[in-house]
């Protein structure tokens, strides 16, 4: 499957879907309730979730494994369990397309920091990741996309885990302040040595903003990034209406801003959170015509 994967890179630029807990709230998901619970309890609204994003046009679905990490679980739910479920209903629903569509294993972050920052210890965080991933890729997963990450060393730690369970490719997303900095201080610059040295297949950028602040951070990324690059924005900033959290970029205006980050040499696109269906739609409309930047070569 890595062949397959990086024989599309470069031809065309590659669609990730859009947001799951959101769309898992609209289906019933209750506050503080786990996402991937639903992997179990209730498979047949995750399955439709990614059909939805199939027929929207998207090339990677992710799985609902995103919170699946051992420091993270609570009540009798174990992070393998889910997370085999998870890859096994994407699997599923990738095998249905008619096409070629690829099960990316969703791993977010564990909610804490390592040290010296926070009490989390490296090997720890290494060894969660660990239990996440092998099931992960027993299960059937096409790739790794390591996302929604802030910490250096929780992102170094994750790609180890990866690493040293499957040879899997693994792309990694971050979230950067509007400095272009995470949230333990690094840059841009300083976040693309290191993943380019770990030798991901490609890095970029995921939440925290809607598309038009991310402009300015692709334009810092792409200026010392040789690798290909993935951004995944919001629908938007984020909103509170009557006690809700809400996104307002419209499908057809986050379509548009995508079609310029492509421009700006994304190779892969995709949503985070707040993004639909329709907005993948609509993305993939907009720049599924555009030249991919070719892959640079050794």
């Amino acid at each position: 499957m890595m062949e397959s994967i990086q024989t599309l890179l470069g031809r065309r630029v590659l669609f990730f879907d859009g947001g799951m807990g959101t769309l898992l709230q609209e289906k019933g998901l209750g506050p503080g309730e786990l996402p991937e619970s639903w992997n179990l309890l209730h498979p047949e609204d995750v399955l439709q979730i990614h059909r939805d994003y199939i027929f929207a046009g998207a090339d990677f679905i992710t799985t609902n494994t995103f919170g699946a990490n051992r420091l993270k679980m609570r009540g009798d739910y174990q992070a393998a369990e889910l997370t085999a479920a998870g890859v096994k209903l994407a699997r599923q629903a990738a095998d249905e397309a008619g096409r070629p569509v690829f099960v990316a294993l969703d791993i977010g972050p564990t909610g804490k920091l390592l040290q010296p920052m926070g009490d989390l210890d490296f090997e720890t965080a290494v060894g969660a990741f660990k239990e996440t991933v092998r099931a992960g890729a027993e299960a059937g997963a096409d790739c790794v996309i390591i996302e929604t990450m802030s910490d250096i060393s929780e992102i170094k730690a994750a790609v180890l885990a990866v690493k040293e369970s499957c040879s899997l490719p693994v792309f990694v997303t971050m979230v950067f302040d509007e400095r272009g900095r995470l949230l333990t201080g690094a840059d841009i610059p300083a976040a693309v040595a290191m993943l380019e040295g770990l030798r991901v297949d490609a890095l970029g950028l995921n939440c925290g903003f809607g598309p038009e602040q991310m402009l300015p951070l692709m334009d810092q990324l792409e200026s010392c990034c040789s690798i290909p690059i993935l951004v995944s924005p919001n629908a938007g900033l984020p909103v509170v209406v009557d006690g809700q959290t809400v996104y307002n970029v419209s499908p057809a205006d986050f379509a548009a801003q995508m079609a310029e980050i492509v421009r700006k040499g994304a190779w892969m696109v995709g949503g985070c959170c707040g993004t639909t269906p329709d907005h993948i739609r609509a993305e993939v409309e907009a720049c599924r015509k555009l030249p991919a930047r070719p892959l640079p070569r050794n």
